[in-house]
């Protein structure tokens, strides 16, 4: 795989900065999971982040489902510091659609 970032061909899509950067995410009940960021789709006026979790038998730039998070809280430079889940399947929806659309050149989906 190519070591140069890929980017989208839309205005509403932030790629990540390189492929492959993965986060510690921690949940509500404190456990740590490790993702991949795949960018941002920014919908509505809000930012949205997609992630694909990382394991053993999925490392980073693999495939597999996407988690769709919300950015809910900035830190002082404007980046996403904070992140909570899309419960809302229609708002997911149409950002889902959106980042198919914005990343169309970049992933394969089925």
């Amino acid at each position: 795989m190519s070591e140069e970032v890929r980017t989208g061909s839309a205005p509403n899509f932030c790629p990540p900065v390189e492929e492959g950067i993965t986060f510690s995410m921690e949940d509500e009940h404190g456990d740590e999971t490790l993702m991949e960021f795949l960018g941002l789709i920014l919908h509505n006026g809000r930012s949205y982040g997609f992630f694909f979790p990382v394991t053993e038998d999925a490392p980073a730039k693999s495939s597999g489902e996407v988690i769709l998070l919300e950015v809910v809280e900035l830190d002082e430079e404007g980046q996403p510091a904070a992140f909570e889940l899309v419960e809302d399947e229609g708002i997911a929806n149409e950002v889902y659609a959106d980042f198919k659309e914005a990343t169309k050149d970049i992933y394969r989906f089925e």
